[in-house]
């Protein structure tokens, strides 16, 4: 019995050791790939996207002063019109009988104007043949000046009429184009407390503006005279071009979200662009042609330890890191020392010397040496276009390859393709190596 025991706990030993002997040689055997891709040279952009909506640069809406109901419409949508050209017409007739009623007030108020000034100059005569007395003639005067303004209120009474009159011919107080009619023939026009709209007038469509609205966060990027490009819907296939002339400081609050109006002017020469249209809009912020330039991967990788040439040494790294900031500090002393050197003449700025070189950091890229492990290379970034990043400063050149990322195992993949979190998985397999600090 007791031997039958020793027996079963010396299977079960072996058992386990053949089994992780399997395991441990097969996943041995599946080492980690690297993906690799070379350094280019491209131009590259900094962009702000937004949308915007297009409009005329100058628009006019026609109203009417006066009410009435409209008689005559000698317009219509798209119609061409001169300034001063009739576009529509309100009955008159009301407004004809004002003018007559105010000239028959004048004439009413002239008769009395006559009569007290006849009586106002006999009262004068008679006052100065001591014929009358000082009173009546004040009450003469009085009734002349009286009626003499009286006289005047019904002149203005029927040069207010004869306006109201003209009113009702509406003429367009622009050359443009009309895109929009608000009323037909028939229709009660009131005008008792606002002037209601009966057309709107484009002034030239053939230049146009884009009113983008801009986030908050970009809002600063943005000044006059950047190049812009954009897209409308109609024509998805062609790119727009326009300029920036104006960032309006009024903002706008949607749900908590603050927008700001940037005004793009665009020139219409076709004919394409139509009021209204939703524009996709592209700002140039800036532009660099034909810069070395890396994946943005690349810079994000970290490679596993045991695939490093050099491993991190805290103690030498220590060491070259005082070393750096010694030399970085004599190197800030014989600058000031020397009042700028080549830096533009005059004064040494400590201040303008960190921004200038501490504003972008060193980075680190990745290459395979020889010996199939990985060495790392410091380099100066600089403008990023959010695929491609610059290269300003390192010892690395066009063509060379480096590593931005990592392939999963064969057996890792299919494992992943059957887990429920596949893409959460796949997406980190993809992104370049495994956690690391430096």
């Amino acid at each position: 019995m007791k031997k039958n025991i020793i027996i079963a706990i010396i299977a079960v030993i072996a058992l386990g050791g053949a089994t992780g002997f399997y395991f441990y040689s097969k996943s041995g055997a599946e080492e980690i790939q690297f993906r690799m891709e070379k350094v280019t040279r491209g131009d590259m952009q900094v962009v702000v996207t937004a949308t915007g909506t297009l409009s005329a640069v100058r628009t006019v809406q026609v109203g009417s002063q006066v009410s009435g109901t409209l008689q005559k419409l000698n317009v219509d949508f798209n119609d061409k019109v001169k300034q001063g050209q009739i576009v529509a017409q309100i009955d008159p007739t009301f407004l004809e009988a004002s003018v007559r009623d105010a000239e028959a007030s004048l004439q009413r108020s002239t008769a009395q104007y006559n009569e007290s000034k006849r009586a106002y100059e006999r009262q004068k005569t008679l006052l100065e043949k001591n014929l009358s007395s000082q009173a009546e003639y004040d009450a003469a005067l009085a009734q002349f000046e009286a009626n003499d303004a009286a006289r005047k209120q019904s002149v203005a009474g029927v040069e207010r009429a004869k306006i109201n009159l003209r009113y009702a011919t509406i003429k367009s107080p622009i050359d443009g184009v009309v895109i929009s009619r608000a009323v037909d023939v028939g229709q009660t026009v009131a005008a008792s407390f606002s002037a209601p709209t009966l057309f709107t007038i484009a002034n030239d469509l053939t230049k146009m503006e884009v009113q983008a609205n801009v986030d908050e966060a970009d809002i600063g990027k943005v000044t006059k005279d950047q190049e812009v490009s954009f897209t409308v819907d109609a024509y998805p296939e062609q790119i727009f071009k326009g300029k920036v002339r104006q960032v309006r400081l009024s903002p706008q609050v949607t749900q908590n979200v603050v927008n700001y109006t940037v005004i793009i002017d665009v020139p219409n020469p076709d004919m394409k662009l139509m009021p209204g249209m939703t524009a996709t809009v592209t700002i140039l912020i800036d532009k660099k042609e034909a810069v070395l330039r890396v994946p943005n991967f690349a810079l994000r990788f970290n490679p596993p330890e045991e695939y490093i040439e050099q491993k991190k040494d805290s103690t030498k790294n220590d060491g070259n890191d005082s070393a750096r900031a010694e030399r970085r500090k004599q190197f800030m002393e014989r600058m000031q020392r020397e009042g700028g050197g080549g830096m533009g003449g005059g004064g040494f700025d400590p201040a303008a010397m960190q921004r200038r070189f501490g504003g972008r950091g060193p980075s680190r890229l990745w290459v395979m040496n020889d010996k199939k492990k990985l060495e790392s290379i410091m380099v100066r970034t600089g403008m990023t276009d959010g695929t491609f990043t610059e290269i300003v400063r390192g010892k690395i050149e066009e063509g060379k390859e480096i590593v931005v990322g990592t392939v999963a195992p064969k057996s890792q993949t299919n494992a992943a393709n059957n887990s429920p979190f596949n893409q959460q998985r796949q997406g980190q397999g993809q992104g370049g190596g495994m956690p690391r600090r430096f």
